[in-house]
């Protein structure tokens, strides 16, 4: 047991965003335990980490839609280090869904939303008795910005996963638990560069006109990394308070337009 460090654990862990977010929650003291289906993947995201930081990292297999794998996940955890500080959930599905609503898939849809939303109050009901005992946590959920808009039906459920957050913020903010989702905008990953070449071949151009159209339309002029969504989710998870819960948060360059209030 390593006692002393506090301890995130992120979902989703084998590749997307979920990288670069250890990597910051690393570097602010964390040790970081990635958890994912796929343990060629883990163990790849985990060893590129490695390199770059010194805090423990560590490789548990779990599936999001079984919840004794991810009970037996939160076991494992307070097994190896004591305790749970924070819980980045980040298993999703990547393979949006909508056309045609004739055509639709629903099962496909509901899958996704089970892995996604289903998933997410798994590994919440999973963590919540460790930082309840703790009296302290964080519960960062990684939603997205097609719930705030029609252009894909599979966007509902980021739409659920901001309803799941405030719900959520409401029981746990008594324990001293806080809980926030964050929407990012368009950011870096492989999953981003292939969809513009899916787009650049659709449309016989090259890639790089792609990424300058989507440019374009942000406000600051760039794509985010991963890095900056991790530095948000960074200054969430080290705080000792929660004052700041039940809130649905955007890191985007200012890409979406909509007011919230």
């Amino acid at each position: 047991m390593n006692a002393g460090l506090r301890v995130a654990v992120l979902t989703g862990g084998s590749g997307g965003l979920v990288p670069g977010i250890a990597e910051e929650l690393a570097k602010a003291g964390f040790a970081i335990v990635l958890t994912a289906r796929s343990k060629d993947g883990l163990e790849a995201a985990a060893s590129r980490l490695r390199l770059l930081v010194e805090a423990p990292v560590v490789t548990l297999i779990s599936d999001a839609r079984n919840a004794s794998s991810v009970s037996s996940l939160a076991g494992q955890v307070v097994d190896q280090f004591g305790r749970i500080d924070v819980l980045v959930n980040a298993a999703a599905s990547s393979t949006p869904i909508g056309g045609a609503i004739e055509e639709v898939d629903v099962d496909a849809l509901i899958a996704d939303v089970n892995v996604k939303v289903g998933g997410y109050l798994r590994y919440a009901q999973a963590v919540v008795p460790v930082m309840k005992r703790q009296g302290s946590g964080h519960i960062i959920n990684i939603g997205g910005l097609t719930g705030r808009s029609s252009d894909t039906l599979s966007g509902l459920r980021n739409a659920a996963v901001s309803h799941l957050t405030k719900v959520l913020s409401d029981q746990l903010g008594p324990f001293r638990i806080a809980v926030n989702a964050v929407h990012p905008g368009i950011v870096r990953t492989p999953h981003l560069d292939e969809l513009f070449a899916e787009m650049a071949q659709e449309r016989d151009i090259d890639a790089a006109t792609i990424e300058a159209e989507f440019v374009a339309e942000i406000p600051s002029g760039t794509i985010l990394s991963p890095g900056q969504v991790g530095r948000l989710i960074g200054y969430l998870a080290g705080s000792e308070d929660v004052a700041i819960t039940g809130q649905s948060l955007t890191i985007d360059g200012g890409y979406s337009r909509g007011v919230f209030l």
